[in-house]
């Protein structure tokens, strides 16, 4: 095993110091500097053999490259698919931010219920009787949903082999943590690895990917700033939880435009799509 490093890094914006100091130099924010563990090691988290990869294994010339398997998927929410710029891309993140108890939770296992795809539905915050509760609230279908209560993306790998889903759903990706980094879920180095290997995972096996995340007092997502670069699409869930009304816009989206919004009404039995606003 190779020596393990200790590095500093700012919670708000992700920048790596060599020491402790009180304020961070680039997003001028103060005490948000921690230290870390960082382990250096040749790592091989997401594998897929040559005859499953679907990644190009050689360049080609533009006018080579065939889009015409390109289809998008349709999410069965015309709010959702409208905001994405006509449905999920194969092979995109998309990263789902907004204030605890707005709905983002909701929002995508509603969808992941009605998805005509085989879909994985992966929580870290809570277990499969909770998220059945939830489930019956919404709808009695769920034939093509499968619930994963694991917050560990090497195992979450292994139930990706085994059930081999169309759809992946992270709720959410501050709970992940994976083994090659040695500091605890929600730290940047840890965000910054897991999104990076679901990234990998995402483009090799052609799979769309949707992550929840968690917002900061500022209204930012949670982790570093390089996690909304990373990531294809970002999504803001917004509205006040004291009313039934919700907005769905796009803040970034590399297969669309950002100047859709979607509406929603929180009702008991989930969120509705409001058509005519």
């Amino acid at each position: 095993m190779s020596k393990v490093k200790t590095a500093f890094f700012c919670q708000n914006c992700g920048t790596q110091y060599s020491k402790w100091q009180g304020q961070c130099n680039a997003c001028k924010e103060w005490n948000t500097i921690v230290e870390e563990l960082v382990q250096k090691e040749e790592k091989v988290a997401w594998k897929t053999t040559t005859a499953t990869s679907k990644a190009a294994t050689k360049p080609l010339l533009v006018k080579e490259i065939d889009t015409a398997q390109e289809i998008r998927l349709n999410t069965t929410d015309n709010e959702l698919n409208r905001v994405l710029g006509g449905g999920l891309v194969p092979g995109s993140l998309t990263l789902l931010g907004g204030e605890p108890g707005i709905g983002k939770s909701t929002l995508l296992l509603q969808i992941a219920l009605k998805l005509p795809y085989k879909t994985l539905y992966v929580s870290g915050e809570e277990s499969q009787k909770q998220i059945k509760m939830r489930a019956e609230r919404i709808t009695s279908n769920g034939d093509n949903c499968y619930i994963l209560t694991e917050t560990k993306t090497q195992n979450i790998f292994r139930q990706i082999l085994e059930i081999e889903p169309d759809i992946v759903i992270i709720d959410s990706i501050q709970t992940l943590h994976t083994d090659y980094i040695e500091s605890s879920a929600g730290s940047i180095s840890q965000i910054r690895e897991c999104t990076a290997e679901l990234i990998k995972f995402a483009k090799e096996t052609n799979t769309p990917v949707l992550l929840i995340g968690h917002i900061t007092k500022d209204g930012t997502i949670a982790g570093p700033k390089i996690l909304e670069h990373m990531v294809d699409t970002v999504l803001q869930f917004e509205g006040d939880r004291n009313h039934v009304y919700r907005i769905l816009r796009s803040l970034k989206n590399r297969f669309g435009s950002t100047a859709e919004l979607g509406i929603y009404e929180m009702q008991g039995s989930g969120l509705r799509e409001v058509d005519n606003p």
